[in-house]
């Protein structure tokens, strides 16, 4: 009797071992990995340059954590915080597709959500969606000599670049996993719009939709 009475409370645990871990007033802080994927759409780099001359920005991956703070059982405020910037290497495209690497940058997405998450307060699974602001900061770039031969740049003046800070919007889609009452889990994926303008000491200019898609893993703690 004792046994089946062990059993019983050990499943009643199990079952409802997720109960209130995003209730009101709640704090989870998490840590976890984001892949950023910019979906690039370059203008054309100004003149004087060969026609069609563009670039392409490619993925970059770093660690990630964040606090999460439930307003209420349904709205909660996402602080994503990057633990290190993310280096994206900027490579030719269009007329100099091929050329290879163009330059590197560094860049640091700094996002503030709100988010809106269905069910109830002791749900195991939890679907949410979120929209919020991303500014994009970008520092430390750094010039390769394909980039000084494409436009005349010397050993003894070489061309560099830059890249201009910008605000867009981002809109979110993921789901947290209930492990126990104050662990979880989570998975999303975000889309964030957004533009920058390359500049090179030759006075050349590029204009640059970015439009990056996140894909977010979290573990996280409720407090």
């Amino acid at each position: 009797m004792k046994t089946k009475t062990l059993l019983g409370a050990l499943a009643a645990l199990l079952v409802s071992g997720g109960a209130f871990a995003q209730s009101a007033g709640s704090i989870v802080v998490y840590g976890g990995g984001v892949q950023i994927q910019p979906q690039v759409d370059s203008g054309d780099l100004t003149a004087p340059s060969l026609a069609g001359t563009k670039i392409d920005v490619k993925k970059a991956s770093q660690f990630v954590g964040g606090v999460t703070y439930y307003w209420t059982d349904n709205i909660s405020i996402d602080l994503p915080i990057a633990l290190g910037p993310f280096k994206h290497d900027v490579i030719g495209a269009g007329a100099i597709d091929g050329v290879g690497t163009l330059g590197t940058v560094k860049a640091l997405p700094i996002t503030l959500l709100a988010q809106y998450r269905f069910g109830q307060a002791d749900s195991v699974l939890r679907p949410f969606v979120g929209a919020g602001l991303t500014y994009g900061y970008f520092y430390k770039p750094k010039a390769t000599a394909v980039l000084s031969g494409i436009t005349g740049g010397t050993p003894s003046n070489p061309t560099t670049l830059s890249m201009k800070n910008k605000l867009g919007t981002t809109v979110e889609l993921g789901a947290a996993y209930n492990i126990t009452r104050d662990w979880s889990a989570s998975l999303a994926v975000t889309k964030t719009f957004l533009k920058t303008t390359g500049s090179l000491s030759t006075g050349q200019t590029i204009e640059t939709t970015l439009d990056p898609v996140s894909i977010k893993f979290g573990i996280g703690y409720r407090f």
